[in-house]
C-alpha cells in the first residue's frame, strides 16, 4: 500500500508538470515577432538553470542526507538530450506547424522512452501500457486534425520533431537513476546549467543575436522559470516513484492543457473531431496510469 500511494503521488506530480508544459504554446504566442526560435529554446534553458541553481542554494542548508556523487558522463548526456529536445522541437515547429509538430514530438516520446527503458534497464512496459500509449498517440493526431492541423510537412521538420521526442524520452530514462541517487535539485541544476552553456552558442550561430523587448523577456522568464524550471522540478520528483516510460507517457496531458487554454484564452472553437481526439488521449492516459498502479500492486 505505501508503494501504491507513492506511485499515485508521482503520477499526480507528473500530470501537474504536464499542465505547466501545456501553457508553453499559449505563453509563446505573446512573444514579439522576430525572436528566433533557437533563442527561445536556449534562453528558457538559461532561466531554468538559474532557477535550479538558486533553489539549490536555498535548500543547501536544509539538506540532512548525504547524496551519492554525480555521474558526470550521464549528466553531460542528460544535458545534451535537453539541448537537442529544445532546439530540435522549436526548429521542427517552423516547418511542421505547432499542431502536427507537437503531436509528433510528444506522441513519439513515450514510444522512445518505452523502447529505451527496455534496452537500457531491461524493463519492458506491460501490454496495457503499450495499449494506452498507442491510444494516446492516435488521440493526439486526431486532436491535431480536429483543430484544423495540416498534415503536409517537410521531411526535415518531421525528423526534427521525432528527434525531439527521442531526446525527451532519453532524458527521462537516463536522468531517473541520477535523480534517485543524487537528488532532484542538484541533478537538475547541473543538467540545465550545462545545457544552457551548450545551447546559447548554438543559438547565436544559427539565429544571430536576439532582439527583444520587455514583453519578450517576460515571456522567456515565464517559459524558463515556470513552464520549464517548476515543471521539471515536479516531473523529477515524480520520477522517483514511477517508471521513466510512464512519466513520459503521462506528458500526453500537455496537449489537453493546450487544448483548454486555446479555447479559454485564445478563443478557438475546436470541432467534434478534436473532442474525439481529446477523449482518446484521456482514455490512453487512464490505461497508462492503471498499468502503472497494477504493476506496483504486484511488486
Amino acid at each position: 500500500m505505501p508503494q501504491f500511494s507513492s506511485s499515485l503521488h508521482g503520477v499526480v506530480l507528473v500530470l501537474l508538470a504536464a499542465v505547466l508544459w501545456g501553457t508553453t504554446g499559449t505563453a509563446n504566442s505573446f512573444a514579439p515577432e522576430g525572436m528566433p526560435p533557437f533563442w527561445v529554446g536556449a534562453l528558457r534553458l538559461v532561466m531554468a538553470g538559474a532557477f535550479f541553481v538558486l533553489l539549490g542554494s536555498v535548500l543547501k542548508g536544509s539538506a540532512t542526507t548525504r547524496q551519492a556523487p554525480l555521474h558526470w558522463g550521464r549528466m553531460l548526456l542528460c544535458a545534451l538530450c535537453m539541448v537537442t529536445y529544445n532546439l530540435a522541437f522549436f526548429a521542427g515547429l517552423q516547418t511542421t506547424g505547432i499542431g502536427l509538430g507537437t503531436a509528433v514530438a510528444i506522441g513519439s516520446s513515450p514510444v522512445w522512452a518505452g523502447l529505451l527503458q527496455a534496452l537500457m534497464l531491461r524493463r519492458w512496459p506491460g501490454g496495457l501500457w503499450w495499449l494506452g500509449t498507442t491510444v494516446g498517440v492516435i488521440g493526439g493526431f486526431v486532436m491535431t486534425q480536429g483543430e484544423g492541423g495540416d498534415m503536409s510537412a517537410s521531411a526535415t521538420g518531421l525528423l526534427l520533431c521525432l528527434l525531439a521526442g527521442l531526446a525527451y524520452g532519453a532524458y527521462a530514462v537516463i536522468s531517473q537513476p541520477l535523480i534517485v541517487q543524487s537528488g532532484v535539485t542538484r541533478v537538475n541544476a547541473w543538467v540545465f546549467f550545462s545545457a544552457a552553456l551548450i545551447a546559447v552558442p548554438i543559438a547565436a550561430l544559427l539565429g544571430g543575436m536576439p532582439h527583444t523587448n520587455a514583453q519578450g523577456w517576460a515571456v522567456v522568464v515565464y517559459l524558463g522559470v515556470v513552464a520549464t524550471g517548476v515543471a521539471y522540478l515536479l516531473f523529477s520528483i515524480g520520477l522517483r516513484s514511477i517508471s521513466a516510460a510512464t512519466s513520459v507517457a503521462l506528458s500526453k496531458f500537455e496537449p489537453i492543457t493546450a487544448f483548454v487554454l486555446a479555447m479559454v484564452v485564445v478563443g478557438e472553437r475546436p470541432g467534434w473531431l478534436a473532442w474525439c481526439g481529446l477523449a482518446l488521449v484521456l482514455l490512453g492516459l487512464w490505461l497508462v496510469v492503471h498499468s502503472e498502479m497494477r504493476q506496483n500492486r504486484q511488486t
